[in-house]
């Protein structure tokens, strides 16, 4: 367990650093059987527009020193004549995943119809953190609770805009995941082409949470949940599971792409 005066210390530029070290190699690479009410989801309207106001926290306590306040994940869910295949990517784990493989062969075969096939069963990119809920205008009762918050790409972007904003605009570098130093992030959803959309979010001015009491701060960071479970292999099927599975929602193997039929 990291110690919190190191936390702390660590408070600022080296963080932001560390952090954004990260966020470089991502961009160079670039369920359970009920809710899990560790995770928060910020409500819309009928329209499909919402608002809330959440607050990034650092890397939990119980990871360890090294730990990130992120994880990042990549799942797959799409439905073939045997069903519905919804599965996590071994990808998560820098390993092979049969989906992964199935999509190259028909990407590679190059034929259009194979590639649009590909392109509905690509994997999805989620991101996960650990988030203070500020305001949650339809259930105040989430206000000043720490859940899970599960993200996407959209949102991503907003916080590695917010650590490396562009020199010309003159803005300084914020680490949203900062007790003392971060900033709350308001997020506003509205519904564009049938798609959620996130392009209004945006971070607010830098500011200590609980006013920078250190007793507070250190029983929010200590009520944090782990987010190393999330990579954790037990949770991944093994590669012949996934195979397996696979074979059964496409209905023949899924080795034939360049035969396949696309009709």
């Amino acid at each position: 367990m990291v110690d919190f005066q190191k936390l702390k210390q660590m408070s600022g530029k080296k963080s932001l650093d560390t952090l954004s070290q990260e966020i470089q190699k991502i961009q160079q690479k670039q369920e359970s059987k009920g809710p899990d009410e560790r995770f928060w989801t910020p409500t819309v309207d009928k329209a499909g527009n919402g608002m809330a106001v959440i607050r990034f926290l650092a890397a939990p306590a119980v990871d360890g020193d090294d730990a990130l306040p992120w994880v990042r994940g990549f799942n797959h869910g799409f439905q073939g004549p045997g069903g519905w295949y919804i599965e996590n990517s071994l990808t998560s784990l820098n390993q092979k995943d049969p989906v992964s493989e199935y999509n190259s062969e028909l990407w590679n075969s190059g034929v259009e119809a194979n590639k649009e096939i590909a392109r509905k069963q690509k994997r999805r990119l989620t991101y996960i953190s650990n988030v203070l809920i500020v305001e949650d205008p339809k259930h105040p009762e989430n206000n000043g609770q720490v859940k899970l918050f599960k993200f996407g790409k959209k949102i991503f972007d907003k916080i590695t805009d917010a650590m490396n904003p562009p020199p010309e605009f003159g803005e300084t570098p914020i680490n949203p995941f900062d007790l003392w130093k971060g900033a709350n992030f308001k997020l506003k959803i509205r519904k564009v082409e049938g798609y959620q959309n996130y392009d209004k979010s945006e971070f607010d001015g830098q500011s200590a949470l609980y006013d920078g009491d250190d007793a507070k701060l250190e029983a929010l960071w200590k009520s944090e949940y782990s987010l190393k479970e999330f990579l954790d292999p037990k949770n991944f099927k093994t590669y012949e599971e996934l195979k397996a599975r696979l074979t059964r929602v496409l209905g023949a193997p899924a080795t034939t792409a360049k035969t396949a039929s696309v009709e």
